[in-house]
């Protein structure tokens, strides 16, 4: 029996790399995938909030637990804590265009907007939407680690002596220091070094690039 017989059912080989026309290996299965979801567009990841979620949730607990410990504490004929005696004494002969109401209502609006906001965006803008790949399989890529790719491949790159890589939602961002080579032979091979790892990660959407090559500070 051959190695090839003894193989189980359910084991896959490996991806096989085969050349582009330019000479670099990448995988056949890969290229598959880029070549079908390339089009597909993809929504951001959204945040589940869940610390504004439990610290509201927490200020409503103690809010109405304290409440209601007080109304029940004066239907059993007892007397009423002293903050809600204030408080009522205090909506009672404030007027409406008083400072501290106008205050107390700027702070309730704040808050409310904020948490409109917090419910109507997605959040978790440090992850970056990745093309899909499979039916029902969302995948993100941290930027920092997409930064830490990018500055990998720039180093690469002749003459290059420190880059700073900057990676936001829409644009990269690379300033090189090159210490030998033309810098215009610097900031075309970087242009190219770099589309080509943009184009690597598979994010949904495309990114501009733009790269600063300069001298290094003397002294």
């Amino acid at each position: 029996m051959s190695d090839d017989d003894a193989e189980p059912a359910e084991t896959r080989r490996l991806p096989t790399l085969e050349k582009q026309a330019g000479g670099s290996p990448r995988s056949a299965a890969g290229a598959t995938a880029t070549g079908a979801a390339g089009d597909g567009r993809t929504g951001r990841f959204w945040s589940s909030r869940r610390v504004p979620a439990a610290l509201v949730a927490a200020v409503l607990l103690a809010a109405a637990g304290l409440l209601l410990y007080d109304v029940a504490a004066v239907r059993a004929h007892r007397s009423a804590m002293a903050w809600r005696k204030w408080l009522a004494r205090e909506l009672a002969t404030r007027h409406l265009d008083d400072t501290w109401v106008l205050a107390g209502a700027a702070l309730a609006a704040a808050v409310g907007l904020w948490l409109i906001v917090l419910a109507v965006t997605p959040g978790l803008r440090r992850m970056l939407p990745m093309r899909p790949v499979a039916p029902g399989v969302r995948a993100g890529l941290d930027r920092p680690a997409a930064a830490l790719i990018l500055r990998d491949r720039a180093m690469e790159v002749a003459g290059v002596q420190s880059v700073r890589m900057t990676v936001g939602r829409h644009k990269a961002k690379a300033r090189a220091v090159s210490h030998f080579r033309e810098l215009d032979e610097v900031r075309a091979d970087l242009d190219a070094a770099l589309g080509a790892g943009l184009d690597q990660l598979g994010l949904a959407h495309r990114m501009r690039l733009t790269v600063h090559v300069r001298r290094p500070k003397k002294g």
